[in-house]
């Protein structure tokens, strides 16, 4: 009798599973991202290890490149289908002719940070003095270098006024200071919280705060993102409805979630061999997760404010800010999941 009731629910879940699937244009879904193991990206993972993509009816798969700017050629290329990585390059590319929308806020801040090493710091007073240093950051022309392009901007400097060095994320962010290739890093946590408990670093602009952001940019500066060609959005709406429900599913459960239950959910490979300082760097950055999946139109606008001040490329009078981002498919996944937190 228990094996007939077992085969009855198997068959069940399976027609549950099929029905659900049959609903969404492109149930195989290729997400691109650089870095998957820093906590930028946390909520992409715990979607997926919580098993809500699926509960959705969508087999995604999610390949890891060393930085933002790489995971954004695979999909330009046609190897995948949506970026998880900063909004800003949304603005990036409508500005060189290609359309972008982002459609699910995971990152409220960049989580961003730029230290100095410790033998150098004594001599660091204000961004201009970092002219003539190697600057390591995960892949040149990803989020973390625009964070050091716009702090050198501050102090009236240029990007080619420094060397940048592509170094990726986590064990090799470590090891490319340890070995002395970099003079300053540009890099997501948790890797610039040990560097820096440490005493190999020394942070000089952050924005792990909301507060930290706000004192560097001016203003709330949305980062980490789902986001895919404008054509894609418009074929495949049912698909991207199920990516931001199983998104904004997992913003809520962070929000309730303790951070041992956060632990428990991520690869240990992603705790760096240091678990207690992994929680540490967690709790540092645990205001920076979106709580809603929303984008705000006055972060829209820092966003492109900060990427101007750099890249003269960038004609704010020719951006159109309302194609970068979207919340229809959030508030949707709200009504659904919202009240069931």
């Amino acid at each position: 009798m228990r094996k007939v009731v077992g085969s009855v629910f198997a068959a069940v879940a399976l027609a549950f599973a099929a029905g659900v699937q049959a609903q969404v244009e492109k149930p195989d879904v290729h997400i691109a991202i650089g870095g998957k193991s820093a906590l930028y990206y946390l909520p992409l993972t715990l979607t997926e290890r919580l098993g809500y993509f699926k509960d959705e009816g969508l087999n995604v798969r999610i390949s890891d490149f060393p930085g933002g700017s790489r995971s954004l050629q695979a999909v330009v290329g046609g190897s995948a289908d949506v970026v998880s990585g900063a909004y800003e390059h949304t603005i990036n590319m409508q500005s060189n002719g290609q359309h972008f929308t982002a459609f699910v806020l995971s990152g409220a801040a960049p989580q961003i940070s730029v230290g100095i090493v410790s033998s150098k710091a004594a001599g660091y007073k204000s961004p201009k003095d970092l002219k003539g240093l190697k600057v390591g950051v995960s892949a040149p022309g990803s989020s973390t270098n625009m964070v050091v392009n716009f702090l050198l901007a501050k102090g009236g400097l240029k990007p080619s006024d420094v060397s940048i060095i592509g170094v990726g994320a986590g064990s090799t962010v470590i090891a490319a200071l340890e070995q002395g290739r970099v003079d300053v890093l540009s890099q997501t946590d948790p890797a610039m919280t040990i560097l820096e408990k440490e005493g190999k670093i020394r942070i000089i602009a952050e924005t792990r705060t909301l507060e930290g952001t706000e004192k560097l940019f001016g203003g709330p500066m949305p980062a980490a993102s789902l986001y895919s060609p404008v054509d894609f959005v418009k074929k495949n709406p049912k698909t991207v409805q199920a990516m931001t429900n199983a998104m904004v599913r997992a913003l809520l459960w962070l929000q309730e979630a303790s951070p041992q239950q956060v632990l428990a959910t991520v690869p240990e490979d992603y705790l760096l061999g240091n678990k207690a300082m992994y929680l540490f760097a967690f709790n540092n950055v645990k205001t920076a997760y979106s709580k809603d999946g929303l984008f705000s139109e006055a972060g829209a606008k820092t966003t492109l404010k900060a990427l101007a001040s750099f890249n003269p490329k960038i004609d704010p009078s020719k951006i159109n800010l309302g194609e970068t981002y979207t919340n229809e498919f959030a508030k949707k996944a709200l009504a659904k999941y919202a009240k069931k937190k």
